[in-house]
């Protein structure tokens, strides 16, 4: 897109952390932050509906299954209002979602409750990653991977914090105060978010609904391959130390600390390493780093080798998805949303799906075998790594 294409607030920006910045970070860590309240309210929303282990799954799958059906919604939408109207929208449908699910009594409101907060999750998620491609058009550099580890910070101090509150005052206060902290930051973040000007191709892309060439399929499969493992490590990894390398609950903890640690300290960092060395070669050691942990992770003949392995995975995996997210983006003739939308999908299906496929398969043959296999996808993701050159067109 060139110049002349933007609104006169995304002309290139000067300020290295300009307004417009701030605000797409500000909804990257409102969207985290309620993710990761979420968390904590999980054994108390089995409780009350008097769930099995196997009905909150189902739950959790619902969850997921909203934020795989409206994302594509919102591509849509964007097509047609653009990233900063749809991403403020979504923000504004996400906001109730503690609440509809902390006063749910009967499992089928519950049901919905959850459908709601994932699909809006999804949908929001979809239009802040088109937002910051805008911002990153606009300052004329990489922001992506640090609008993604201010995710991972809100996660961590949802999270956190929602322990604390309904240990202390319960799950209705912690609603309450999780759900004025997200409005805060949406306050604050709402008068500053760029306005994205219409995508010529946005027209046509809306007519013809699931884009026919092949560049945002497989920039998918990039961020598809990239987030399999990342679901791997986070769901499995603890487990994998302690039930076949032999490690107490306390080192066990580290497996998931050690990858998602490095995961947040690189992602501030990327964009820097990006706008350095380029997105192809960025994502190329990034790919090998993320392919050297996992292989040093399976092949670990004690828990110890296999955290720094799942330190080392957390390095590389840190700017894969930020990076194929910008080239979905910024795919030429095609509207930012659309791109997105489908890279956003395609890597948030493996991201949900592939932990469970994981379980079933390591119940046969053992997690070790599992993280050897994860590396192959990581090749395929480095054999395609070309196509991150998209991603350097915000420069151009």
């Amino acid at each position: 897109m060139s110049d002349a294409l933007l609104p006169t607030a995304a002309k290139p920006a000067s300020s290295f952390f300009p307004a417009s910045r701030l605000a797409v970070s500000l909804l990257f860590l409102m969207n985290g932050f309620m993710v990761g309240a979420w968390a904590p309210k999980i054994p108390d929303f089995a409780e009350r509906l008097l769930l099995s282990k196997s009905e909150l799954g189902l739950m959790i799958l619902l969850l997921g299954a909203g934020s795989l059906t409206l994302m594509p919604v919102a591509g849509a939408l964007m097509a047609r209002f653009g990233s900063a109207r749809v991403a403020k929208g979504m923000a504004i449908l996400l906001l109730p979602s503690l609440l509809l699910l902390t006063y749910a009594g009967k499992v089928w409101f519950a049901a919905v409750a959850i459908f709601w907060f994932g699909g809006f999750m999804g949908a929001m998620d979809v239009a802040m990653n088109t937002n910051a491609v805008a911002v990153e058009k606009s300052m004329g550099r990489a922001i992506m991977s640090s609008c993604h580890a201010f995710w991972s910070l809100g996660g961590l101090l949802g999270s956190s914090t929602g322990g604390l509150l309904i240990s202390w005052f319960g799950v209705s206060v912690h609603a309450v105060v999780a759900t004025a902290a997200a409005i805060l930051m949406l306050v604050v973040a709402w008068p500053l978010v760029l306005p994205d000007a219409p995508h010529p191709a946005e027209k046509s892309e809306r007519k013809r609904g699931l884009p026919l060439q092949p560049l945002p399929w497989i920039l998918g499969v990039m961020a598809l391959f990239s987030m399999v493992p990342e679901g791997a490590v986070l769901d499995w990894g603890a487990f994998y130390v302690r039930h076949e390398l032999g490690a107490d609950l306390v080192l066990s903890g580290f497996a998931f600390a050690a990858f998602s640690g490095t995961m947040a300290i690189m992602r501030f960092g990327g964009d820097l390493v990006r706008d350095r060395f380029g997105a192809v070669k960025t994502l190329r050691l990034s790919t090998l780093m993320a392919l050297s942990g996992m292989l040093i992770s399976g092949l670990a003949p004690n828990p110890e080798v296999a955290i720094l392995g799942f330190a080392i995975c957390g390095l590389g995996i840190a700017n894969m998805v930020p990076i194929a997210f910008s080239a979905a983006g910024n795919i030429p003739g095609m509207a930012p949303g659309v791109g997105l939308s489908v890279a956003t999908f395609m890597g948030y299906s493996g991201l949900l799906a592939a932990p469970s496929i994981i379980g079933f398969v390591a119940e046969h043959v053992g997690f070790a075998p599992v993280f050897l296999f994860l590396p192959v996808l990581l090749l395929v993701v480095l054999m395609l790594s070309g196509l991150a050159r998209h991603a350097d067109s915000i420069r151009h």
